[in-house]
């Protein structure tokens, strides 16, 4: 992804997932937004694009943070929204491990209290470790977390899976998970 699709892509996700009125946008309950309404959008707030460009950011994302509706005339963030949205996503039955990425400052709270949504709608799980591994990254030197999916989704734990095959969860208790490796102190 170049530069510049870097950029329209940091801003696309600004503002589909956290800030639409940036782009004077107004999401609808499920987080769509008409594209020709994007592309103006964003040309008032002063990063404008083409439909060509906009296209080009979606299939090039490596992470699918953004999907067309099937008729391609709408677009949303496929997760990971801090505005209120209901992506409608069904239940869906995890594989019996799942993923998260973090960094091991904030290893002693997920000890107390798992992991938790935070602003986001959901906690985001993968069902690859070098995926949590790349999400860790972002913010220092990752820590990959083990999460017992089958035996939370036994014990009446609801996951979701988006669009671009992120793992959903309203919150991950403690005992449910393990680390990977410990980290050294």
């Amino acid at each position: 992804m170049s530069n510049s699709e870097k950029h329209l892509s940091k801003f696309l996700s600004l503002v589909l997932r956290h800030e639409p009125e940036k782009a004077g946008l107004t999401l609808d309950s499920a987080g769509w937004v008409d594209v020709d309404e994007l592309l103006r959008g964003c040309t008032a707030a002063g990063v404008p694009m083409t439909r060509a460009e906009l296209e080009s950011v979606v299939a090039n994302n490596d992470k699918k943070r953004l999907a067309f509706s099937p008729d391609g005339r709408r677009i949303r963030a496929s997760q990971g929204h801090s505005v209120t949205v209901d992506l409608e996503y069904a239940p869906a039955i995890p594989p019996a491990t799942l993923y998260h990425g973090t960094v091991d400052r904030f290893l002693d709270s997920i000890r107390v209290t798992g992991l938790n949504k935070g602003e986001r709608h959901h906690v985001h799980l993968s069902a690859q470790p070098d995926t949590a591994v790349q999400v860790g990254s972002r913010r220092g030197r990752p820590l990959v977390l083990v999460i017992d999916a089958g035996a939370m989704h036994a014990a009446g734990h609801t996951f979701y899976i988006s669009a671009n095959g992120v793992w959903l969860v309203d919150h991950v208790p403690a005992e449910f998970l393990t680390v990977a490796s410990e980290p050294k102190r």
